[in-house]
């Protein structure tokens, strides 16, 4: 019990332990905090580095088909008899090149502040299909207030009311991400310009060239800048249309392109991802609706590099910000070893009223155990309090000193991420009481070993 008692009484007269105190609880705060918000980022990078992409995704190559179903409505009969496929939705993308109306193509190829925002993935969807559009409407809905709003969100490809059909072409509408409406300084019922080259067995150099104009119908936010910056999105008939050239009033060629991939959505993706990958490619070759130049992966297979990538750097930022601790633990160690020496008197009386060199031993690493108790529970509620509200104190800090602290035009998202995870919270806190009590054990041996006479003597 002296133990105890001597321990906290030793912490309490002497101030400069409130430095180990304070170093304790500036690493557990400071490493909470980074982590949460590295974990944040990491995360919120796994998420763009997913992107659109559906648990599972069947990559369709339109041009090398042998006499397979152009229609995708087969292949989504097969897929959806699946008991564990809550969805699948045929996707129509080909990218293009994006102008305002009044733009010339080639200025703003060569223009090198603008050329930046003329690549664009050009996606047809069907709206009807609620499946498969339910995070296209999430989208929709997520446009503020201020912002050029669809129409009706269950047609969103209606006429603007801004736009007059009948003045002129074009008729085809067209949804932009928030980005792309800033950064052409769009508004709803504007006109814009998509151009691309499809295959083209017919011609000279084997392409075609597609031009064609859109109105814009509204806006869609995504949540993240890369996809806002990158894509458009247009009804998917449309799209077959514009990429085999002809008119609202023609007929589709036989041969034209109605859809590039299927987006497969899992009941649990966790459990059932790779078998459906495997049924899926074995029931739909049987039945001939995918030959071999097709592709069925999950969407960690799709993005396979980068997510070793991110994974990766997880580690080493663990690795390197465990670092923080281990100074903490240096400054412990400073602490008790001038403490043994500074105590050596008493602790000669301690051995000579009984005192074992155990028990010396455990008076000092209580000493440790006190300072990792109050700086490690400080630090921890100081460091996830500041993790959760850091979006709101980076706006205050901004605000306050006229600094802008966090760029949100330079990331993929508009907030600062931030992750608290209990397990890591707890492990920190568990590592600074390692590593507070293994820097404590050497100064707490050299004060159990020490000689109760020469400890005596010591003025």
């Amino acid at each position: 019990m002296y133990r105890i008692f001597l321990s906290w009484r030793f912490l309490r007269q002497r101030r400069t332990n409130l430095i180990g105190v304070f170093g304790i609880f500036l690493a557990v705060g400071a490493l909470i905090l980074i982590l949460s918000i590295m974990t944040g980022f990491l995360e919120e990078t796994r998420k763009s580095a997913r992107g659109s992409l559906s648990d599972i995704i069947l990559g369709v190559t339109p041009y090398s088909r042998n006499g397979l179903p152009r229609d995708p409505a087969p292949i989504l009969a097969e897929i959806r008899r699946d008991e564990r496929v809550a969805g699948a939705a045929a996707h129509l993308a080909w990218m293009c090149l994006l102008t305002r109306d009044d733009e010339w193509s080639l200025g703003v190829l060569t223009d090198s502040q603008r050329s930046q925002y003329a690549g664009i993935k050009l996606t047809g969807i069907d709206v009807a299909d609620e499946r498969g559009a339910a995070e296209f409407i999430e989208s929709l809905e997520r446009v503020d207030k201020q912002g050029e709003r669809v129409v009706d969100v269950k047609n969103p490809f209606a006429p603007p009311p801004e736009y007059d059909a009948d003045i002129g072409r074009p008729r085809d509408r067209i949804i932009v991400g928030e980005r792309v409406m800033r950064a052409h300084s769009l508004a709803r019922g504007d006109r814009v310009t998509l151009m691309t080259a499809v295959p083209d067995p017919r011609s000279d150099t084997g392409w075609s060239a597609r031009k064609r104009e859109f109105v814009v119908a509204g806006t869609f936010r995504s949540g993240e800048n890369e996809i806002d910056l990158q894509r458009v999105y247009v009804d998917r008939t449309q799209v077959a249309r514009f990429l085999a050239g002809v008119n609202e009033d023609q007929a589709l060629p036989k041969d034209a392109i109605e859809y590039s991939e299927v987006l497969v959505k899992l009941a649990d993706y966790e459990r059932d991802a790779r078998a459906v990958v495997a049924d899926l490619s074995l029931r739909l070759t049987q039945a001939r609706l995918i030959d071999e130049y097709c592709s069925i992966v999950t969407w960690e297979e799709f993005r396979g590099p980068l997510l070793g990538a991110i994974e990766n750097e997880r580690v080493l930022m663990g690795i390197m910000l465990s670092l923080i601790l281990v100074v903490a633990g240096f400054t412990i160690f400073a602490i008790l070893s001038m403490m043994v020496t500074e105590k050596r008197r008493d602790i000669g009386i301690l051995t000579a009223l009984g005192a074992t060199p155990r028990g010396v031993l455990a008076l000092f690493l209580w000493i440790g155990f006190w300072d990792a108790l109050i700086g490690a529970l400080a630090g921890a509620l100081v460091g996830t309090w500041l993790a959760i509200e850091i979006d709101p104190i980076e706006f205050w800090l901004s605000e306050t000193f006229g600094i802008q602290i966090f760029n949100r035009e330079v990331y993929i998202f508009d907030s600062i991420p931030s992750v608290v995870t209990p397990i890591a919270v707890a492990l920190i806190v568990l590592g600074a009481f390692v590593c507070t009590l293994l820097f404590a054990a050497l100064p707490a041996w050299r004060a159990a070993n020490l000689d109760p006479v020469e400890a005596l003597r010591n003025e």
